[in-house]
């Protein structure tokens, strides 16, 4: 497991070198994450270890979210004031991702030649 804990954090210390050495617009972490997935693709898999590591760290997955709730009720006062702007923003931007994965989903398929299955079309 500390293997496992380690390559985690060296990949997220040299997605954050990389960011700031290159003034990347990616935060380091992000970056870190595409590093990892390109060293377990190049190896041909995750090893067990790191499935028991990610495993273990996912099952622990909501404890990250304890912050976020002390921070909103920490400034309960201030998104009272602003919940419209703040309402509109999360439907607006919900509705935006989903709209550009969409788009993204229908482009990929075109580019690979396949074309999604249609209700009720006859396969013959």
């Amino acid at each position: 497991m500390i293997e496992s804990l380690t390559l985690l954090l060296v990949c997220q210390l040299a997605g954050e070198v990389l960011t700031g050495m290159f003034r990347l617009p990616v935060p380091g972490p992000v970056l870190g994450m595409v590093l990892l997935f390109a060293g377990l693709a190049v190896r041909g898999g995750v090893p067990q270890a790191m499935q028991t590591t990610a495993g273990t760290l996912l099952s622990h997955f909501s404890l990250l979210f304890v912050p976020a709730g002390v921070g909103i009720m920490l400034h309960l006062q201030r998104i009272e004031d602003a919940w419209l702007a703040i309402g509109v923003a999360l439907v607006a931007s919900t509705l935006i991702a989903v709209a550009v994965t969409a788009i993204a989903m229908l482009g990929l398929e075109r580019l690979s030649g396949r074309r999604p299955d249609t209700a009720g079309s006859d396969p013959s």
